[in-house]
Parts: structure tokens; C-alpha cells; sequence
């Protein structure tokens, strides 16, 4: 979770305290796109009380708040548990090193950053993702981006 985001979480404690901020990121250095959820379902009118509460950041950023769609983001601890059994796909900071299960084929290992299979776990410290290279570890400091597939 970036500095941002947590600025952003700050934001809209007081005046919309059951919005989860999905992901905050800045998209070519001037696009601020904010992802959001709501117990009830994000609305139109969800979407421009949260702009409202952010004007300030559109002094720097030109605001695009949107629900998290089909491919909703993961980028907690608690999104991952939300969503063991699901199908994601996880980018990594660095290649990481896999080596083949036999039913994967087997082969020696090859460098890779970027894994789609079910999320099989997550701890306090990673999450645990059958991919079609094997059972792959990734620790949440790792992960560059991530998010849920469509089955």
C-alpha cells in the first residue's frame, strides 16, 4: 500500500467510514485512479461523494474514482484470505525463481514475475498461489500488482 493510499484512507475515515479503498494509484503522472468498495455496492453517487471528499488532491491529479469491476485489486493481507479459492494474477518486484512440478512438465527452474492460478493461501506474511508452474510463495512485500481473474 502506497503513502497515497493511505492519505486517501485518511480522507474518508470521518465522512465515509465504510468505504474500503481498494487501490489508489497514479496513472501517467497526472491520473489518480481510486478503487473503491462499500458493503451496499459502489454507486454513481458513492463515487462523486468520495471525488467531493478528495478535492483536494485534484489540485495535483485529475480524480477517476471507480468501483474494483470483475478484476477487483488485491493489495492487502485481508483481500487475499477474502479470496482463497479464487482465481489471480500476481506480479512481482523481481523475477523469482520457480521450478516445475512433474505435472507442470517438470523442467529446470526459470525466472519469472508474473504468476495466474488459484490462491491457495494467505498468512500474516504471503500468499500461496497454485499457478501452472507449481505451488508458488510470494511474500506481500514482493508483490508489484495483483488482482482477481475471471474463472
Amino acid at each position: 500500500m502506497t503513502a497515497l493510499q493511505t492519505d486517501i484512507e485518511r480522507l474518508l475515515a470521518t465522512s465515509e467510514p465504510e468505504v474500503e479503498v481498494l487501490l489508489a494509484e497514479v496513472v501517467g503522472g497526472r491520473r489518480l485512479r481510486v478503487f473503491i468498495d462499500h458493503p451496499q455496492g459502489v454507486t454513481l453517487a458513492l463515487c462523486e461523494r468520495v471525488s467531493a471528499c478528495l478535492s483536494e488532491l485534484r489540485e495535483r491529479y485529475s480524480l477517476e474514482v471507480s468501483s474494483p469491476g470483475s478484476e477487483r485489486p488485491l493489495t492487502k493481507p485481508a483481500h487475499f484470505r477474502r479470496f482463497v479459492g479464487r482465481r489471480a494474477r500476481v506480479r512481482t518486484r523481481h523475477p523469482r525463481t520457480v521450478i516445475r512440478s512433474e505435472r507442470a512438465g517438470g523442467s529446470a527452474g526459470r525466472a519469472i514475475n508474473s504468476f495466474t492460478g488459484e490462491l491457495v493461501g494467505a498468512s500474516e506474511e504471503e500468499i500461496m498461489l497454485a499457478a501452472d508452474e507449481g505451488i508458488v510463495a510470494i511474500p506481500y512485500a514482493e508483490i508489484r500488482r495483483s488482482n482477481l481473474v475471471e474463472e
